[in-house]
């Protein structure tokens, strides 16, 4: 079992930076991909940014030069960099982490930051 615990989220102004933080912790194998996703009310939830293996990333296209996902191996950690944020930027933000296991991907999911930004 990954256990992730998430923080960061907040309210910002249009144009603010938020950071936030997923840190895995428990049975963690060799890092696999871990994305960050996010939920507006009365929306489905969407993929925002991820990071695999060899710190390939990528981003859907409405954050694209405004967000940045890095990993920290030491600590098991992955980081969501907000920058330029928006008011349609507002969401529950959470984090996936992907692990591989006897042939097949486990997912899990972290309690999810709420991310307000508003004036």
């Amino acid at each position: 079992q990954v256990q992730l615990v998430e923080s960061g989220g907040g309210l910002v102004q249009p144009g603010g930076s938020l950071r936030l933080s997923c840190v895995a912790s428990g049975r963690i194998f060799s890092f696999y991909a871990v994305g960050w996703y996010r939920q507006a009310p009365g929306k489905q939830r969407e993929l925002v940014a991820t990071v695999a293996a060899g710190d390939v990333t990528d981003y859907v296209d409405s954050v694209k030069g405004r967000f940045t996902i890095s990993r920290d191996s030491a600590r098991n950690a992955v980081h969501l960099q907000m920058n330029s944020l928006k008011p349609e930027d507002t969401a529950v933000y959470y984090c996936n982490w992907k692990q591989p296991r006897a042939g097949t991907i486990d997912d899990y999911w972290g309690q999810g930051t709420q991310v307000t930004v508003s004036s």
